[in-house]
């Protein structure tokens, strides 16, 4: 009876994996930029609005072909919200209870998104302190820890079955520059950076893999050091990305290079960005868009031409609040009009 169900949950997430089309790969018109290509694999047109839609629907098979999750299973994760928004669309589709333990400053739209597929939330007071709690609720109503910030490096089969490598390098195959020269990516649980790193290294790809990170993240420090045993007594305002403690899912070993970028840096580059796609992006996005910026403003000193692919991770209407706010980013990221100002001639 449960390999049964376990068969029948397995087919709905399948049938539902055929009925979401590839997302798109936006080309960026950037004159100033002759010779260099920049694309953003436009991950927010998921069925639930973010990239984490892929590491949910990997995360679900991999429970449920590991023999984790039957009809009676409570799911709980770890989330500051995106990943909880996949992963809660999911259960409801198998008819599931869904709890995400998340902390306080996870903002109200992510929230509300939650409640509206079904899931429950349970508030801590840092995000330090989610890893233990969705432990012990897995451990008092029996039901199952899902843990990204673990499973997110082994749930994806890295060498092609349509992740996110696989579909970029297929889109960008009629391209002018067609293997791009190099892939920028943030950090969160570490799941994307380790599948495309894999991807690179097995496909003898000779893209780089850039990983940028914000402020008050333990990644950057680690990636210098080696040192897992690094943490952090701050968090990072950028929502989403960057961690407190080095996550057992991010490797390290399949990253050629890493960018620290500023909290200033990432909301002024998002802000440039909806002025550029005419439509409004996360926060992540511009901490993404901010280390390719860079790495465009060298390419283009040294005279190198080329492809620069990178993502969008999820929409800009979950941040309304927040960092679409201008009094909240006065507030919590400081005065950014020295960043904007910067953005406005950055190739000149």
């Amino acid at each position: 009876m449960q390999r049964q169900w376990v068969a029948e949950a397995i087919a709905k997430i399948q049938a539902d994996f055929q009925r979401s089309a590839d997302t798109h790969l936006i080309k960026l018109d950037l004159p100033d930029l002759q010779g260099i290509d920049i694309y953003l694999k436009d991950e927010s047109t998921h069925p639930t609005g973010s990239l984490k839609h892929r590491l949910a629907r990997s995360l679900f098979l991999y429970a449920l072909c590991n023999g984790k999750i039957n009809q009676h299973t409570t799911i709980i994760e770890a989330s500051s919200g995106s990943t909880a928004i996949s992963e809660v669309y999911f259960s409801r589709l198998l008819g599931l209870r869904f709890i995400a333990v998340m902390a306080k400053s996870t903002s109200i739209e992510k929230i509300k998104q939650i409640q509206h597929y079904g899931g429950e939330c349970f508030l801590v007071d840092a995000t330090d302190l989610i890893y233990a709690k969705s432990e012990a609720l897995a451990e008092e109503l029996q039901g199952y820890y899902m843990d990204q910030f673990t499973n997110a490096e082994r749930a994806t089969d890295w060498r092609g079955n349509n992740n996110i490598a696989d579909s970029i390098f297929k889109q960008m195959k009629n391209e002018p520059n067609p293997i791009p020269k190099h892939i920028v990516m943030s950090a969160g649980t570490g799941g994307t950076s380790a599948t495309l790193g894999r991807y690179i290294r097995y496909h003898q790809l000779t893209t780089e893999l850039t990983v940028v990170d914000p402020e008050n993240s333990i990644f950057y420090d680690y990636f210098l050091t080696a040192n897992k045993a690094l943490t952090h007594n701050k968090y990072s305002l950028i929502e989403g990305i960057g961690r407190p403690r080095v996550e057992p899912s991010f490797i390290t070993s399949v990253i050629d290079h890493m960018m620290r970028i500023s909290d200033k840096e990432s909301i002024a580059t998002m802000l440039w960005l909806e002025t550029l796609l005419g439509r409004r992006v996360g926060p992540s996005t511009g901490t993404n868009m901010m280390g390719v910026l860079k790495i465009a403003k060298r390419m283009h000193e040294q005279g190198e031409t080329g492809s620069i692919v990178t993502l969008l991770c999820d929409r800009g209407d979950r941040y309304h609040k927040s960092y679409y706010n201008p009094q909240w980013v006065a507030s919590h990221i400081g005065d950014i009009s020295q960043q904007q100002n910067n953005l406005t001639g950055y190739f000149v």
